[in-house]
């Protein structure tokens, strides 16, 4: 993936990339970070590699993922390289006097001494320095005759527990991953039979013939099938709705903007509606999910459904105040005609059947996860889907949010995400504080970055603050998580933040800076809002 087409120069951004990268995946070798175990600073460059990749997009974000999992299975497995060969070494200390002992000098970590407890299991105790040398005699009343130290402070084992390589590769059929795959064929299967645009027609008649009223028909119609369909797709596929309709508008009335600008901001708001939508809700429930915390399918609908309704009435509001309309009437006709072959027949039960297992999960009790191989395996069975269609999936992004699972999963087995929390005041702040934080950096993150990865950089940090508890015993994970996820929704500043603003913006219709004026309401006032919802509302459904 890192080879140009021939004849083609590399970019600046490429090569600046790629440089920060190779720097960035180098130094944590080079350094010695006090409290971070060298399985931590191997962990830190896949880290910085990650991240600099994921900015700068030396190569597509997808394959950075494939490359994490690469990485943690070569370098922080028990089947890799460096993990593979024996254990640690351990040496029987000698005494020299009352509470004094021998110690080899490499076996000091500062004035900390490792006793070993266990396979791979080791005690940190403090000592007290009384002759520097080789051996180095120290003072401790926690050192017994049979006791045993770590040989070498430096070694690659201590503070570190490798895991199997199947703990990395798995992230890429994890549960979440399943339930995304079924939420993509299944909106192959609407877009291939053309129940998206027949559900749209019928869903947008009631919405009468006042121009504002028809704006929020589509950002209605756009939510919903955002809900359950990729954000890119869904944009795409309303934006041949509403441009015909904007471009029947005079160009100095306002509502043409109005029009374009209502589908990216309401695919971004429904994206938040169910665990489908959009990748962080999915990086968020599969975090929760290792710390036992268990949000459904239906759950997480009561959770979001609420905020992004009020969201979507707030940017239909504001809209008509930015872009105040001229003309007060239109005539919409949309002509809806579902398909009534035996195969689509086949797929709206298969996918009626599947929102309602989803939805009622809190009933059954099946994981949306084994509900999510009905569609899986009806869909190709039945020949709803054929092999083409499979191909067209957009597995790349799969691949992206298994990444983002496996490298939160890395940055908590090896301490690094709690040695990065340790460095910030968090017992500081007040829970409230602490989640405007949150909320404000998953926001401000998503405006430059893919909403994906930054939930995949916060999500880890969260979950480290709750576990160490150095924020406190108020800090709440789950409310955290949710605001992260809120968020990461709210990116509508710029053309770069989502693919559905770059949609809207192709069309030549929209200008920029009405994209920033609107994008900046959405996101501020939707981060308080999101606060607002964590104090009042998501506290009852969960804890």
């Amino acid at each position: 993936m890192l080879r140009k087409s021939r004849g083609a120069k590399p970019s600046l951004k490429f090569i600046v990339g790629l440089g920060l990268a190779i720097i960035g995946f180098l130094l944590p070798f080079f350094l010695r970070l006090d409290g971070l175990s060298v399985a931590g600073h191997i962990a830190l460059s896949i880290f910085l590699v990650a991240a600099i990749f994921w900015i700068f997009e030396t190569i597509p974000i997808y394959a950075t993922s494939l490359l994490i999992i690469l990485l943690q299975v070569f370098l922080l497995s028990s089947q890799g390289p460096l993990f593979s060969r024996g254990e640690l070494a351990a040496i029987q200390p000698e005494w020299v006097d009352g509470t004094q002992w021998r110690v080899p000098s490499r076996s000091l970590d500062g004035n900390q001494l490792h006793l070993k407890t266990g396979p791979r299991l080791y005690q940190t105790i403090q000592v007290e320095i009384i002759q520097m040398g080789e051996p180095t005699i120290v003072a401790s009343n926690e050192i017994a005759n049979d006791s045993r130290i770590v040989a070498d402070a430096r070694s690659r084992f201590l503070g570190y527990e490798p895991v199997s390589f199947t703990v990395f590769a798995g992230t890429l059929a994890n549960p979440v991953i399943l339930l995304f795959l079924a939420g993509f064929m299944l909106a192959a299967g609407a877009v291939k039979y053309n129940l998206d645009k027949n559900i749209t027609g019928w869903l947008l008649n009631p919405f009468g013939k006042k121009p504002v009223f028809i704006v929020l028909g589509l950002m209605m119609v756009t939510a919903a099938l955002s809900a359950f369909m990729s954000n890119t797709a869904t944009t795409a596929m309303m934006i041949t709705v509403a441009l015909p309709i904007a471009l029947q508008v005079d160009k100095q009335d306002r509502l043409r903007s109005m029009i374009i600008l209502s589908i990216p901001i309401a695919a971004n708001l429904g994206g938040l509606i169910t665990p489908i939508g959009t990748p962080p809700n999915a990086i968020v429930i599969s975090a929760l999910q290792q710390q036992g915390i268990d949000i459904d399918f239906g759950q997480w609908v009561a959770i979001m459904l609420p905020f992004a309704l009020i969201m979507l009435i707030l940017s239909w509001g504001v809209m008509q105040l930015l872009f105040k309309p001229s003309l007060q009437r239109f005539d919409l006709s949309l002509k809806s005609s579902f398909n009534k072959t035996p195969k689509a027949l086949m797929l709206y039960g298969l996918f009626g059947a599947t929102v309602l297992f989803w939805i009622t999960e809190g009933i059954h009790g099946i994981p949306n996860g084994v509900v999510a191989f009905i569609p899986i395996a009806g869909l190709t069975l039945t020949q709803v889907l054929s092999t083409e269609d499979i191909r067209k999936l957009p597995w790349e992004v799969l691949w992206l949010v298994a990444g983002g699972i496996a490298l939160g999963i890395s940055m908590e087995n090896t301490g690094l995400a709690g040695w990065l929390v340790s460095s910030v005041g968090w017992s500081q702040l007040p829970q409230m504080a602490l989640l405007l934080v949150f909320g404000f950096i998953a926001w401000g993150f998503s405006v430059f970055l893919s909403n994906t990865v930054a939930a995949t950089l916060l999500v880890p940090i969260a979950v480290s603050i709750a576990v160490s508890g150095i924020a406190g015993p108020d800090f709440n994970l789950g409310l955290t998580s949710l605001i992260i996820a809120a968020g990461c929704s709210l990116a509508m500043v710029l053309p770069i933040s989502t693919p559905p603003n770059a949609i809207a913006m192709s069309t030549g219709i929209v200008k920029t800076k009405d994209m920033v004026k609107i994008g900046l309401i959405i996101g501020l006032v939707g981060t308080l809002i999101s606060l607002t919802f964590s104090e009042i509302i998501w506290p009852f459904f969960i804890s």
